[in-house]
């Protein structure tokens, strides 16, 4: 691939889209990015996914253009290719022939492999932010918001005896496709392939639990006949690089354990939770769910949301209505729909396993924001995404607020509002002491780490706690005294100063804004069909999140240059409980 320039327009289509689309009549999407943003993703971009010697390959700008408005219209890859075929508004964006034959659909995927490959998930949102950013659309400061929902996997939900099934299956396929003579060599198939026939969704399991106890110890000894088989001498070694061989090895790990009877033979038995007297099952983060996907994590959130697969993190700008002009007259045209600012974009996009709190990725975005030069000043999140850690560093490294309503106090005094919780104690942090609501001292000033965060632990000795007379005010341990956990001195007074912050009727209109990024997730699901994943495997399903949020702020960006702007102030219902939940807590 060598790169090059895309062509200006046909003459005769773009004769043909400006007759079709005269006066009043707004132009296709296609044909307005086209218009206002040229050339969007040049070659050159793409050039180090591609060779510079061998037969000439489509132009992988092309492609990315392609691929980001195969979201907008949420098509497959034959409808895809089958359009630039056929659609005028198409051919006009990407410089084509009138006659142009196109490409086979493989071609797509194709690109998206060699994307992958070569780390340029990122490259396409990169080159239309920066665009944006050189026309003045979007820039470093201004608010910002952050929020996460759920993204099913492309694959099959199993349970631990089809995991078992199928893993040993999946091996068998791949390995007699990669050497069909192998398997009839090296094992003995006798009962295999009663039980290896068919995919397992497709044949009922038995009803009684001892048939089924029976079939997973089958499961367990046929797959590490499997496994020590390819892994032995006299068979290739290449076999065992397969990733079905791999994941059937990491589904006995997890699942299964080689016992001795009493009678000295080895035995296969299926791992038990240890609260059942077992061996113990592996993390949620590390349990594989199936031998197609091993990126995929089963998850929960709340009481009724189970999902395997993975999490979806959207960040966007975003303006209130008085945010966009000081003139009382600007303001009123805008809320009449005649929009000063640009459109609230999508600034970053980040793909996890479905494991992954939402705590772990605000200082990943943060970063990815900073890589771009688009940090915010203020930036919008729920409480799932903050401590009082990153509340202090998002401001001391990066010089940006985090807007978030903290975890209250919990402890049981807090929750029950009766008696002493950590507010009602004075800390001197010069003498390293904290004095009780009695004017008792604290004895004891220990830092120390817990769950992997620096803390202070401090405690006040049982012969000023124990003759107390509100002693079951203040504390009802066991031990007859009270402790206090702090964070360190800058954390813990950001921490207070967050909590009475966040119950002043102030803060919780300004906290509104937050709300509009249910509308983005929404607007994602219903419109890229993001819920669901279309890839298998985290770095195609990242890829597909990338190419989605470019397309939905190419949406934005049409509806805006046309004149009928999105709608920035819609609350969602599920974000109106929240601050009334807000306030009910204040």
């Amino acid at each position: 691939m060598q790169p090059r320039s895309w062509p200006e327009p046909d003459p005769v289509i773009a004769a043909a889209i400006r007759s079709m689309y005269r006066g009043k009549r707004q132009p296709p999407l296609p044909v307005r990015v086209r218009d206002e943003l040229g050339e969007l993703f040049s070659d050159a971009e793409f050039s180090g996914a591609f060779a510079a010697e061998g037969k000439p390959g489509w132009s992988p700008g092309r492609l990315a253009l392609i691929t980001v408005l195969q979201r907008v219209e949420n098509l497959t890859d034959r409808q895809a290719a089958e359009t630039v075929r056929a659609d005028l508004s198409w051919k006009y964006a990407l410089g084509l022939a009138l006659d142009d034959p196109g490409f086979d659909a493989s071609v797509l995927s194709e690109f998206r492999t060699r994307v992958i490959a070569h780390g340029l998930e990122e490259r396409a949102l990169d080159l239309l932010l920066a665009k944006l950013a050189g026309k003045g659309l979007i820039g470093a400061g201004g608010k910002m918001r952050t929020d996460s929902t759920h993204v099913i996997s492309a694959v099959r939900d199993l349970n631990r005896l089809e995991l078992a099934g199928e893993c040993v299956r999946a091996a068998l396929e791949a390995i007699s496709a990669a050497d069909p003579g192998w398997t009839s060599r090296v094992l003995e198939l006798s009962g295999w392939a009663e039980r290896y026939r068919a995919r397992v969704d497709s044949w009922r399991l038995p009803a009684s639990q001892t048939r089924r106890d029976e079939l997973a110890r089958a499961y367990g000894a046929d797959g590490y006949a499997l496994v020590e088989a390819v892994y032995a001498p006299f068979s290739p070694a290449w076999l065992r690089n397969l990733p079905a061989v791999q994941a059937l090895r990491v589904m006995l790990i997890q699942n299964y354990v080689r016992v001795t009877d009493r009678k000295g033979r080895e035995v296969v038995m299926r791992r038990r939770p240890l609260e059942d007297g077992g061996e113990g099952l592996p993390p949620g983060r590390s349990r594989l769910t199936s031998p197609y996907d091993t990126d995929a994590r089963w998850a929960a959130k709340g009481e009724d949301l189970f999902w395997n697969g993975y999490k979806l993190h959207i960040s966007e700008t975003c303006h209130a209505v008085n945010d966009v002009v000081d003139d009382p007259a600007e303001c009123e045209n805008a809320r009449r729909g005649q929009a000063i600012a640009p459109p609230n974009l999508i600034t970053n996009v980040a793909t996890t396993d479905a494991t992954v709190p939402d705590v772990a990725m605000t200082e990943k975005v943060h970063q990815h924001l900073h890589r771009r030069g688009l940090l915010p000043r203020e930036h919008y999140v729920d409480s799932g995404y903050a401590s009082a850690e990153l509340i202090v560093g998002a401001r001391e490294v990066y010089g940006l607020t985090l807007v978030t309503p903290v975890l209250l106090d919990h402890s049981p005094q807090a929750r029950a509002r009766k008696g002493y919780d950590r507010t009602s104690f004075t800390v001197d942090w010069a003498k390293e002491q904290v004095t009780c609501p009695q004017g008792e001292t604290s004895a004891s000033w220990s830092p120390c780490r817990q769950r992997g965060s620096d803390a202070i632990v401090v405690t006040f000795s049982t012969t000023s706690c124990r003759p107390c007379p509100v002693r079951m005010l203040c504390t009802t341990s066991s031990r007859e005294r009270r402790q206090l956990t702090l964070h360190h001195q800058s954390i813990e007074q950001a921490l207070q100063a967050a909590r009475a912050e966040q119950t002043s009727r102030q803060w919780q209109d300004k906290y509104k804004i937050r709300a509009g990024v249910e509308g983005t997730v929404r607007q994602a699901v219903a419109v890229a069909g993001l819920r669901r994943a279309r890839y298998r495997g985290l770095a195609k399903v990242h890829l597909e999140h990338v190419f989605s949020a470019v397309a939905l702020n190419l949406i934005r960006l049409d509806a805006w240059w046309n004149g009928h702007p999105l709608d920035r102030t819609r609350t969602s219902h599920l974000a109106r409980l929240e601050l009334a939940e807000l306030a009910l807590a204040a």
